[in-house]
């Protein structure tokens, strides 16, 4: 036999032998975080999570390893304390990192002398904690957030919580008294922290303060190129959401103090500042959310001329792209930015005036959290059929190749295949983008139960992506086709598409996840037509609850973080002005979205065993719109399991309830495909 032959039948037996992901093989891979670049480029830090079942032995450390991936990444720290949000001197010396070790109740700032070895040293003792450091580019200061309180708090012995304005609560936790601050030290161990917003107009404010719209409350905030001030984004009226658009500016202030000084106005919103690195523009998120009641916006990216700080000017204006991350060029004439697209976090660029789009090729996988260093550009990139790791692009040789593997041996181990993408128009004339993803052992000759696979959202993308939460190819394990439509509403598909869903929130999304469904019979022979479930979490349980309100085609469903009542989920959210707006306005006007588009208005119709999970902490769809779908399941004497997850929010996070929720999910399906 050649050795040719013999190879090739050694390849062929090793891929029959590989396994189906289990709940274990998926939660234990490394997780490879955001990459942090030397200035120079010549190495690369980033920070990687050895996750467990026990969370007292999971621990996430700090990584090394050289820019051109001439050698092996390295460890450079070694505790059981989470390492984060790492960055370094101008000079590509030090590294400042937030951490929470022994002896501190808070993160505290950290900092490493990459170069001349040695422990980290603490450079605070804040009792409120540090977030988000940032170097100043002369490398005398570094600048960070922390929480502190905003006015005394309640003389009482009573533990009421006593609230003025909206909103009170934010994904997982109950608002407080506490405010994102800016912080500026010397840059050396112990040196005194000098809170630059104290005293403020801007702090005192109504409703100013850093961006809640993610809850991380983090200003974004960066150096101006003289190392003497700051440009920091915050919100201005927060304190509306209740009746309004929250708007986002951005602020200038002094390195040792004064008050802040805006430097957007108008009805946009701007927000992740970056300075080009020849000073002479400032760069920013720009989002038209609010616009014309538009509850939906592409995020742009504007240019401020620096350092007159003139108007802003929109540079993607005719890019029908939303910019996720992005990074200037060291020559300042280019940006490469990561942007959803047809089922793909794609890397794209654009001159830095504007002009032109240009995308690299590609047909798989996902970029994000784009950094640059030196004269290369680097990247998180993932697949579905492999976490992310780091990449490295070279703009000169348009190469991009990967510096890290952490997780190859065990994927080379796992069956998982490569998701098929295909399209088909809607009954509206609308594209709308699949993917399809085969269980382990696929055979094309046989059939296949089919499941539904719906994103929340609305506004997020099914794409060639690595998730935990609702990993495809843990859920086709057991021998399921998933289908994983991109309905009206989705992201990554123009402006107009995403905004398309505004006042008819559930109706026509539902009805092209049952187009898709029997797209995929048509093409797809291996799918059993008699065979079907659905099911999705936050909007995709939305969606999940209307299928149940509208159709007897599925064999049962799943829904998580699922509202079943349009009026309920608006009164208890900690969102709630979009949702009105997206319902043609208030609850007590009974337009006809919320008449008509609402799932518990048609419980007379429901008859489709269903699955109902929900995190006892989420408060963005709380836990009362499960409990009142379980309550007409049971008075309608309909199969149905209800679980909820005391310390879960919105997702299901922790490793125990990840794997119960999986085996339930599973046991779920089986008991109704068979």
């Amino acid at each position: 036999m050649s050795k040719l032959i013999f190879a090739m039948l050694f390849a062929a037996l090793a891929f029959a032998a590989r396994k189906p992901i289990t709940h274990e093989s998926m939660w234990l891979l490394k997780r490879v975080g955001a990459p942090s670049p030397s200035p120079d480029g010549k190495w690369v830090v980033f920070p990687v999570t050895q996750p467990a079942y026990d969370p007292k032995e999971q621990s996430t450390d700090l990584w090394l390893v050289p820019g051109d991936g001439s050698a092996p990444p390295r460890q450079i720290t070694f505790t059981r304390a989470m390492e984060s949000s790492p960055v370094w001197s101008p000079d590509g010396r030090l590294l400042a990192f937030t951490a929470t070790r022994e002896g501190d109740n808070e993160a505290q700032l950290y900092v490493l002398d990459v170069l001349g070895g040695g422990e980290a040293q603490r450079y605070t003792q804040i009792a409120t904690g540090v977030s988000d450091p940032r170097w100043s580019p002369d490398g005398r200061r570094i600048l960070f957030t922390s929480m502190v309180a905003a006015g005394e708090a309640p003389k009482t012995k009573s533990n009421a919580r006593v609230f003025e304005s909206f909103p009170v609560r934010m994904w997982d936790h109950w608002l407080d008294n506490r405010r994102a601050h800016l912080f500026v030290m010397e840059s050396s161990p112990g040196a005194a922290p000098n809170d630059i917003l104290a005293g403020t107009q801007w702090a005192s404010t109504p409703g100013m303060g850093a961006p809640l719209a993610n809850s991380g409350e983090d200003f974004t905030a960066v150096w101006t190129p003289d190392s003497r001030s700051i440009v920091f984004a915050s919100d201005i009226n927060r304190h509306e959401a209740a009746h309004a658009f929250v708007k986002t500016k951005l602020f200038l202030i002094s390195a040792s103090g004064g008050e802040p000084r805006p430097l957007t106005s108008g009805a946009y919103s701007y927000s992740s500042p970056r300075f080009r690195p020849d000073g002479k523009a400032l760069y920013a998120i720009e989002s038209r959310e609010g616009v014309n009641n538009a509850t939906y916006s592409l995020n742009r990216l504007a240019l401020i001329p620096w350092p007159q700080a003139g108007l802003p000017r929109t540079v993607t204006e005719n890019i029908d792209r939303s910019v996720e991350s992005f990074v200037l060029t060291p020559d300042s004439k280019s940006i490469f930015f990561a942007a959803d697209q047809g089922g793909l976090g794609r890397l794209q660029m654009i001159p830095a005036e504007g002009g032109a789009l240009a995308e690299h090729p590609q047909t798989e996988g996902n970029y994000a959290n784009l950094a640059g260093g030196g004269n290369l550009l680097f990247a998180n990139y993932d697949s579905a059929t492999s976490p992310a790791e780091i990449y490295r692009f070279d703009p000169i040789l348009k190469q991009m190749r990967a510096i890290t593997s952490f997780n190859a041996a065990t994927l080379a181990e796992l069956d998982l295949s490569a998701p098929r993408h295909f399209y088909f128009t809607s009954k509206k004339g609308r594209l709308i983008h699949n993917l399809l993803i085969t269980p382990p052992g696929f055979d094309e000759t046989k059939r296949y139960p089919l499941f539904v696979l719906i994103h929340g959202g609305p506004h997020g993308m099914w794409k060639d992506q690595f998730f935990l939460r609702w990993n495809y190819h843990l859920i086709a394990s057991p021998g399921y086709v998933v289908l994983l439509t991109n309905y009206t509403g989705s992201t990554g598909f123009g402006e107009k598409f995403a905004q398309a869903i505004q006042g008819d929130p559930l109706a026509t999304p539902g009805d092209e996840l049952n187009e898709a469904a029997d797209e995929a019979l048509r093409l797809f022979s291996f799918i059993d037509p008699a065979r079907q479930a659905a099911g999705g979490a936050s909007y995709g349980g939305h969606l999940a609850n209307w299928l149940q309100a509208t159709t007897a085609r599925y064999k049962c469903l799943v829904s998580h973080a699922g509202l079943i009542n349009l009026e309920s989920q608006w009164g208890t959210s900690d969102s709630i002005y979009h949702r009105e707006i997206n319902s043609g306005g208030p609850i007590w006007q009974q337009g006809e979205t919320w008449r008509k588009q609402n799932p518990i208005r048609y419980a007379a119709q429901f008859k489709t065993p269903a699955l109902v999970t929900v995190g006892e902490r989420d408060f963005r769809v709380p836990l009362n719109n499960s409990l009142e779908y379980w309550s007409v399941l049971q008075r309608l004497r309909i199969p149905s399991k209800l679980i909820v997850f005391p310390d879960a929010n919105h997702w299901i996070l922790k490793a125990e309830d990840s794997r119960f929720f999986y085996s339930e999910l599973l046991d779920w399906l089986q008991r109704w495909l068979r």
